[in-house]
């Protein structure tokens, strides 16, 4: 998978601007493609996964980072965010939104742990695609680029975009403001 999503997942971290003094969360880091750009560019990076094995091997991967207070991996999911409100000035993640229980309530808790100004970048296949390729209904809940829009328009972010490498790259990335 960490193959088949790279260009996708590089291109969600370039749109969130890194600085220096960022701290990130990445939400549903699994394998943890973008983990290295992550840790490099940023002075904090969290993470939380649903997988406690994903947990453990990011612990281990990055465990210079971990030990020296740079980087945090906690199991947990996108509707209850096992971090402080404002904690984050940056957030990204990338095909986890077929799996969100309530997409309403995972951007609330993402909107809830991100600093006023901060930037979301949420990475996904479009629902049009996804229909084409079959995707099992009772595994993912498929979304339209639209629908994550409004969500993200509720849930209080601002400057809502969609971003495409090129108008036939078959993902979008959504970006916006808190």
């Amino acid at each position: 998978m960490n193959m088949h999503n790279a260009k996708l997942n590089s291109y969600a971290v370039r749109q969130l601007e890194l600085r220096p003094s960022d701290r990130i969360l990445e939400i549903g880091f699994g394998g943890g493609v973008s983990l290295p750009s992550l840790i490099a560019g940023a002075a904090f990076v969290a993470g939380v996964d649903r997988s406690s094995d994903m947990v453990r091997r990011a612990k281990s991967m990055f465990s210079e980072a971990v030990l020296a207070g740079r980087a945090d991996f906690r199991e947990g999911n996108v509707e209850e965010l096992p971090f402080e409100t404002s904690s984050f000035s940056k957030v990204c993640t990338v095909n986890t939104i077929y799996f969100w229980s309530s997409l309403d309530a995972g951007l609330a808790e993402i909107h809830r742990v991100l600093l006023p100004g901060g930037r979301v970048a949420v990475g996904f296949v479009p629902k049009e695609r996804m229909d084409r390729m079959g995707m099992p209904a009772d595994i993912f809940t498929l979304r339209a680029p639209d629908d994550v829009v409004a969500a993200l328009s509720k849930a209080g972010f601002s400057d809502v975009r969609i971003e495409k490498p090129k108008p036939t790259t078959p993902w979008n990335v959504l970006v916006a403001t808190r």
